[in-house]
């Protein structure tokens, strides 16, 4: 029997910015954007503190409907480089304990426990504890644990006692803890997925586990329904990968206001060559190369399109990136505002040489 854990660091972002400011412990925080937005802003929350959660606010959402929502709010702009500093920190810390780790971002990964010593006692809550220990001893933040057979329930375990909970689910525990669930919470089951369940009835993944595997496939399509059929019943044989070769790296840019293409056209370059600069970096630092450079716009209407250039020779150069990717944009007519730019390189090769670090606990 595996023992697989999920790992949930608790409303990261605003976490990490209470370290900073502990004065504001007990208060409703928002982090998105550059801070308290104004009547113009086009920011979205990135994370929000529990306290600002219980007036409805939630990541995705826009900064003004978050002040809306909460107008005692204490809004803060967003400092990636500070997040992925501790990002690093808790992972190593995990490391320290239980080093099959797979990566699943800046604040999430899943852990593979079944050799590591100590873990049959409490079915892994024993070193789980440990876990939510070393973390907090290196980071002062605390984290939420899943632990199941499989990525699947250790994933749903871990969101169901937070802040600072640790979960076991096992098999056994499916009719009474898993199945009275909402199916939207099975990780796979979109917005969209569980509208068309709904349409049929199924709004409990208990209710799920119980349609005819014959109907899902039918509405759903033999892959995706027998796939429901069995995460419905738990079943996932998933693997926890510690390694794994990126197929893409990108940057891009949401505009506090839309650019005019032509009497903006120096910000937008300017833009265009920071990322450029940015992927470049990515990839130089992963020891990849990209054969791919590509631009994505976001109109002022919210039409959104891509263009990509295929290089003769791959390279993590930034001239060149930027100079395919000034390509690429030259390819569009440009006659609306532009909301959003990005640059994007893919079709990626380990550069000659070097030892790429991979998309695991170094990466962020």
């Amino acid at each position: 029997m595996r023992c697989i854990a999920h790992l949930d660091m608790d409303a990261f972002y605003a976490a990490v910015e209470l370290l900073r400011r502990p004065e504001l412990r007990g208060q409703p925080v928002v982090v998105g954007g550059r801070g308290k937005p104004g009547p113009d802003s086009r920011g979205v929350v990135t994370t929000a503190s529990y306290e600002a959660r219980r007036f409805g606010v939630g990541s995705g959402m826009p900064l003004r409907t978050a002040l809306q929502k909460c107008p005692a709010a204490v809004f803060l702009p967003t400092d990636f480089d500070e997040y992925r500093r501790v990002s690093r920190l808790f992972k190593r810390a995990i490391a320290e304990i239980a080093p099959c780790v797979e990566d699943r971002g800046i604040d999430e990964v899943y852990i593979d426990l079944t050799a590591v010593p100590g873990v049959a006692e409490e079915q892994g809550a024993a070193v789980a504890r440990e876990i939510k220990h070393n973390v907090f001893v290196a980071t002062g933040l605390t984290c939420s644990i899943g632990l199941a057979p499989n990525k699947l329930l250790a994933k749903i375990a871990s969101e169901l006692d937070k802040p600072d909970g640790l979960t076991v689910i096992g098999a056994e525990d499916l009719p009474t803890r898993i199945w009275p669930l909402p199916a939207r919470r099975i990780n796979g089951v979109g917005p969209k997925a569980a509208a068309r369940l709904s349409a049929l009835g199924i709004a409990t993944i208990g209710d799920l586990a119980r349609a005819a595997p014959a109907l899902l496939v039918d509405r759903f399509g033999r892959h995706y329904g027998q796939w429901l059929h069995r995460a419905a019943h738990g079943l996932d044989d998933r693997p926890v990968v510690t390694e794994s070769q990126p197929r893409s790296r990108s940057r891009e840019a949401t505009f506090e206001r839309d650019l005019h293409p032509q009497r903006d056209r120096a910000a937008i370059d300017a833009v265009l060559a920071r990322q450029a600069v940015q992927v470049a970096a990515d990839l130089a630092r992963r020891g990849y190369v990209a054969r791919t450079i590509g631009i994505k716009l976001r109109f002022d209407n919210f039409l959104t399109l891509t263009r990509d250039i295929t290089l003769p020779a791959a390279t993590a150069d930034p001239v060149l990136i930027e100079a395919a990717a000034r390509t690429a944009l030259a390819r569009v007519l440009l006659r609306r505002r532009i909301r959003l730019l990005g640059v994007r390189a893919g079709n990626l090769f380990l550069r000659e040489g070097t030892l790429a670090e991979p998309d695991g606990l170094t990466l962020l």
